[in-house]
């Protein structure tokens, strides 16, 4: 009899590679489990009870991303296991910026030709990116497609769900002049910027191999994604939050996503060093800083918006839950409709 997946398996995968594939999946997302999984993989389709012992009008929050170009060093260092935690990450950061805590996790993953022992290390970061962010890997997608991508390619999506209490929905229209930032430093690039990267290592013919920082160049650019959920849960369950900005694509530029009108970020780019990394691709690939804070997180990988009352107590709870965290601005008023980031 021919088993079947909750996906994990394409009707293009090869039956016996998909069902071998499965079986190394299963124990990886169970010890993701947390109350409310119904159903392990098999079915086609996952079942989730949403906790409503804890909330009495729950809004479900949801988003979907990738790794990008990332992947493509990870590919050229044959380092699968790491690409699985930022796809989680870049899920997860988005949908705790609003208050929601992730409930569960879903994955794509397409290449040219399913190979298992690399799409066991891929989805065994997965899980650990998971296991990070307290939330199930229910299952997922493999798809076989040979005349979409080249010999050795892959890619990767990852879709979360999560639930916050529609009174807690952090929306930013609390923020008002006054008001602090804080910033949680990043672990280095995580998934934004690659392309650029990619291209200042071909100009400069930088091998990933040369040393860095006491690592190899290659290792300190595959580092994973900072997981902030736990840090931020902490967090949102000691004080109010007024808003909070995720700093991926369009790095410092993000901020006024989460702002309302004739506001403005006003950072202090003396609060924080930026890390070597950034230094060294600025310098390496002749970039202007606008650009760098434009395309990098250049250090700073979430941006909390707090009112004064609360910056001491958020920050010493943001350092126990083992974040690096300081007040990097404030928010001022702006003559301009549009909500404004300056960096002085």
């Amino acid at each position: 009899m021919i088993k079947t997946t909750l996906s994990y398996k394409d009707a293009g995968v090869d039956i016996e590679r998909g069902n071998e594939l499965v079986d190394l999946i299963k124990p990886l997302a169970k010890k993701t489990h947390r109350p409310g999984v119904l159903s392990g993989l098999g079915g086609f389709g996952a079942l989730f009870e949403l906790p409503l012992d804890r909330y009495k009008n729950p809004v479900l929050v949801t988003s979907t991303d990738g790794v990008g170009t990332k992947l493509k060093l990870a590919i050229e260092l044959n380092k699968h296991h790491t690409i699985g935690i930022d796809l989680v990450a870049m899920c997860a950061n988005d949908i705790i910026v609003q208050g929601a805590e992730p409930l569960f996790f879903l994955d794509y993953y397409a290449t040219s030709c399913l190979e298992i022992d690399k799409a066991q290390a891929i989805i065994q970061g997965i899980a650990e990116g998971c296991q990070l962010a307290n939330m199930a890997l229910v299952g997922g997608e493999t798809a076989e497609m040979p005349g979409m991508y080249s010999k050795g390619d892959y890619d990767l999506a990852g879709f979360v769900v999560g639930v916050v209490e529609k009174q807690k929905l952090i929306t930013g229209d609390q923020v008002a002049p006054g008001d602090v930032l804080i910033a949680l430093a990043s672990s280095g690039l995580h998934s934004n910027g690659y392309s650029l990267v990619r291209k200042v290592l071909e100009v400069g013919g930088h091998s990933l191999a040369q040393s860095f920082d006491g690592m190899t160049l290659g290792d300190i650019l595959l580092t994973p994604t900072k997981v902030y959920v736990r840090s931020i849960l902490n967090l949102l369950n000691a004080l109010p939050v007024k808003a909070m900005a995720h700093i991926t694509g369009g790095g410092i530029e993000n901020i006024p996503r989460v702002l309302p009108s004739h506001t403005q970020a006003v950072l202090d780019a003396t609060s924080w060093q930026i890390p070597n990394i950034f230094k060294w691709l600025a310098e390496e690939g002749n970039i202007p800083k606008e650009e760098m804070f434009v395309t990098f997180n250049c250090g700073i990988g979430m941006v909390i918006c707090v009112a004064r009352d609360n910056v001491n107590q958020a920050i010493t709870i943001l350092e126990e839950s083992g974040e690096q965290a300081w007040i990097i601005g404030k928010i001022d008023y702006c003559n301009e409709e549009m909500p404004q980031v300056r960096i002085a």
